[in-house]
């Protein structure tokens, strides 16, 4: 009988990655081992440590939730290399924020990455091989550093290379480091050794089978541990053809997780989704895996002369049509093709006996497929929010019938609230959120944007919901979503509280959220999670388990979290003053804007603005990560992207040609200098016509590191010298109505798209006018010459920072911005009481030219700022609290 594991590995980057029984299987990235990638290997060898780092980024961009690294090669200094590669990795958010491995078989390089690492890391690996009291030695240490550890299966005699072998060294092995070093047993990885099969020598047969038996053992018999290895070894015997690897790896995996394998070194490319391998070729493998018959091997290696590679021809096949009804409706929503559902659907209508059958029972078998592949990491989001559209389609047609019969019903699994909470107007990440919802048989409730409390409390009670999901995208909708839950706390409310968007986060959850509701609070950071955390929450037989564990877990994390906090040291808002940047304005270049003043764009063509698109954050809103273009290339997503590249393509040229959308601009450029220390004063013909108030960074920082304000870039007034800046607004007009006219149609997906394009076109007006500015209007980089990748690198001369992004993160800035330039009279882009911006597509800012302006992040401020920002702004301390709140020190 299975032991019950009640303790989960926990290990972090800047994220956690905590292991449970609801865990999809952990990919680790293994590109950056020099013993295994000839490309890094060389790379560290010539110390271009950057492109090294983006190796790193690719593989986490692709999937890897682990990143293995390794610099055990002859010719390098591995400590050196190790612990420098490490210290880069903790400057990039978008690589450290998931787990590291550290991998050597020297105890030297091992110690030195445990002491740069961020974050809980795992060591790979020690072994038995050189005896217990290594292992015991090695083992201490790496319990004392609070990492994981990968174990081995070797002892003195030599690696395990049968079953018995393997469970033999597993016991002794957790024996001595759970009952002799006291090391937690869910920290505990093992690597049973994955060998090739089908080598033709007969005691290489049992290779695999041996390895997922052993695993089932481990699993069963040794409490709380993982099991882990290097799938690719497997199929060694194939290499040179693909089709086979692809097919071997699928089946391998298929039954070593079932017997509890969690976690290993998996190469996506060479991964076939086990139900789309031809039926012959599948049973070939499995004789081979599983050891069914002793001529397998020889079978296999006759057939594999049959199998060409795993590149598939983009024609249509419509063969599925000859396959059974279900069969037939299954395809059809799996695949999202909406071509023949109306007829199936009808075929099957006429043979029910009831039209809410075919919902109950065809459909929802179709979808039940659609949310296991989807929760094995089979489908991405956009297959699934296609699947919604073909789902949709076909509930369409048979409501008039299922209306006809009186007293019908489709018995949901649950209903579930969804809004954007006051002041806001940002839903795609929502959207996306209920249609994965829904195709899970869940009933949603969608109250759209900018929802206040009163409104989702009084809907939550008419509709006898079973949970609420908040989204929000800007800062302010924090406080709302506090707002809320206190309120929900008051009128005694027990209904789950899902919080989701950009700007939430576990920590603010934990924090600021949880603690005012003593029902269920739990943060949803994508939709893929949303599905299983539903699930748990409306199980009537473990949701109370559910939810004390959830409660527990926050408190925790909320306690690490506040204690994490007090151990930084901040200044006084008078010595960071001090610590200002300093530019020589005796020296340093004033350029003149060619034309000062206001000016507007209303006749822009959208075909202007194409080129100037950054695709990667289009397809990050769909959950597919990687860097455009080489994402259409990538082994884990490329081929759905390169669909949805194709279909974005198609639309925009679509909305181009019809004039769907409308762009809309209008910026100032004014001269301006600094005052007071961080305030800007904007003037016409030297007298004062607006000023903005600008915030300054307060940790303390080592000797001779400025404390950055935006204001330091502006010539200050005592100088004697006329400086200059900007300000901007831009707008994509027509999207909602767009996307609402998909939406009318029942067709989700091109809604959200088409969203997701605005959001683009704003960007890219943003980035274009901003090109516009410097080498026209204003002028100071009249020569430039510089590449879309080199603008989405932010390579240009200046900056142009946002009210509400890290270096401005006040967005009541904006009421300036739309004073001084009449934003809403002119172009009709107006601001909510949250001051979000609609349209939702919209990007507002500030122009910065001299050449010393940079990017930075205010980071957190104290309370006297708070008062002093409150004097300069003229308003009372208690608005800038609200106003500032994520970003001061005692919160």
């Amino acid at each position: 009988m299975k032991i019950k594991q009640s303790k989960y590995m926990r290990l972090s980057g800047l994220e956690p990655l905590i292991l449970n029984e609801n865990s999809n299987f952990i990919n680790v990235g293994e590109r950056t081992n020099v013993a295994g990638s000839r490309k890094f290997l060389r790379l560290i060898k010539e110390e271009k440590f950057d492109e090294a780092l983006a190796i790193a980024r690719h593989q986490v961009d692709g999937g890897a939730q682990i990143v293995d690294i390794n610099m055990d090669d002859g010719l390098i200094d591995g400590k050196e290399s190790m612990v420098r590669f490490l210290n880069l990795i903790a400057a990039e958010p978008d690589i450290c924020r998931v787990p590291m491995m550290i991998d050597s078989s020297k105890w030297e390089i091992i110690e030195a990455g445990l002491q740069v690492v961020q974050g809980k890391c795992v060591v790979n690996s020690i072994s038995l091989k050189e005896g217990e009291e290594k292992f015991i030695w090695e083992a201490t240490q790496i319990k004392r550093y609070g990492a994981a550890v990968i174990v081995m299966a070797f002892d003195e005699v030599g690696q395990a290379d049968n079953y018995e072998r393997r469970i033999e060294i597993a016991q002794r092995s957790y024996d001595v480091l759970v009952n002799k070093v006291g090391f937690p047993s869910e920290d505990i990885i093992f690597d049973l050794n994955i060998f090739p099969v089908a080598t033709g020598m007969d005691e290489h047969r049992r290779n695999a089978i041996d390895f997922i038996e052993a695993t089932k053992w481990v699993k069963e018999n040794l409490e709380n541990v993982s099991v882990s290895g290097g799938v690719s070894n497997v199929s060694f015997s194939f290499r040179g053809n693909n089709g086979v690897r692809e097919a071997m790896h699928s089946v391998f995996l298929y039954y070593a997780i079932q017997a509890g394998m969690n976690m290993g070194i998996v190469n996506p490319a060479l991964l076939e989704v086990y139900d789309d391998i031809p039926k012959d070729l599948l049973e070939h493998v499995e004789d081979v895996i599983l050891d069914r018959r002793e001529d397998a091997t020889e079978r296999l290696l006759d057939f594999a002369e049959t199998v060409k590679g795993s590149k598939k021809e983009k024609t249509v096949d419509l063969s599925w049509r000859e396959n059974a009804l279900q069969d037939r409706i299954t395809h059809a929503l799996v695949k999202g093709i909406d071509a023949f559902i109306i007829e199936d659907v009808e075929e099957a209508r006429q043979v029910a006996d009831k039209p809410i059958e075919v919902i109950e029972g065809n459909l929802m078998a179709g979808m039940n497929v659609v949310g296991d592949l989807f929760g094995a990491g089979k489908m991405f989001l956009p297959q699934v929010v296609k699947s919604a559209r073909v789902m949709k389609k076909a509930v369409g047609y048979l409501n008039p019938f299922i209306e006809a019969e009186k007293g019908e019903e489709q018995k949901a699994l649950g209903k579930i609230l969804m809004a954007t909470v006051k002041g806001d107007v940002h839903d795609i990440g929502k959207n996306i959120v209920s249609v994965v919802l829904g195709c899970n048989n869940y009933e949603i409730v969608d109250l759209g944007v900018m929802v206040p409390p009163e409104k989702i409390i009084e809907a939550a009670k008419r509709e006898n919901v079973d949970a609420i999901g908040l989204s929000g995208l800007i800062t302010p909708s924090l406080d709302e979503m506090v707002y809320l839950a206190k309120e929900m706390e008051r009128q005694n409310f027990e209904l789950p509280l899902l919080i989701g968007g950009a700007t939430t986060s576990k920590a603010h959850t934990a924090v600021k959220i949880d603690t005012q509701y003593k029902n269920a609070v739990v943060h949803v950071n994508d939709a893929s999670r949303a599905v299983t955390v539903v699930g748990d929450l409306l199980n009537k037989k473990t949701n109370n388990q559910y939810v004390a564990d959830l409660k527990k877990n926050y408190d925790e994390f909320r306690t690490k979290f506040l204690k994490r906090g007090k151990e930084k040291s901040y200044i006084s808002i008078e010595e960071a003053r001090k610590r200002k940047y300093k530019i020589d304005w005796n020296t340093s270049e004033i350029v003149k804007p060619k034309e000062l003043g206001i000016q507007m764009l209303e006749q822009l063509s959208l075909k202007e603005l194409v080129p100037f698109i950054d695709w990667s954050p289009f397809f990050r809103s769909w959950d597919l990560h990687g860097k455009f273009p080489a994402i259409l290339t990538d082994e884990v997503v490329g081929e759905q992207a390169s669909i949805m590249y194709e279909e974005a393509q198609a639309m925009i040229e679509e909305i181009i040609a019809k004039q769907l959308l409308k762009p809309k601009a209008i910026f100032g450029l004014f001269e301006a200098n600094s005052i007071n220390e961080d305030d800007i004063s904007v003037q016409k013909k030297g007298e004062e016509i607006a000023v903005f108030r600008t915030l300054r960074q307060q940790l303390k920082k080592r000797e001779g590191i400025p404390n950055h304000a935006l204001a330091d870039f502006i010539a200050p007034k005592e100088s004697g010298k006329t400086d200059y800046m900007g300000a901007f607004c831009v707008g994509i007009f027509g999207a909602q109505e767009l996307a609402d006219s998909y939406r009318a149609k029942e067709d989700d997906y091109n809604g959200i798209m088409a969203q997701a394009i605005a959001d683009r076109f704003a960007e890219a007006f943003a980035e274009y006018l901003h090109k516009q500015i410097r080498t026209k209007h204003w002028g100071y980089a009249s020569e430039e010459t510089l590449s879309n990748d080199d603008l989405i690198k932010e390579s240009y001369k200046g900056i142009r920072p946002a009210p509400g992004y890290p270096a401005c993160p006040d967005h009541l800035e904006k009421e300036t911005i739309w004073d001084l330039l009449d934003v809403e009279n002119k172009i009709g882009v107006k601001l909510t009481e949250s001051l979000a911006m609609w349209p939702a597509a919209a990007v507002s800012g500030y122009y910065f030219a001299n050449k010393e302006s940079k990017y930075f992040g205010l980071g957190k401020i104290t309370d006297d700022q708070v008062s002093d920002y409150s004097t300069r702004k003229g308003i009372k301390k208690e608005k800038a609290r609200k106003w500032l709140h994520p970003n001061i020190a005692d919160q």
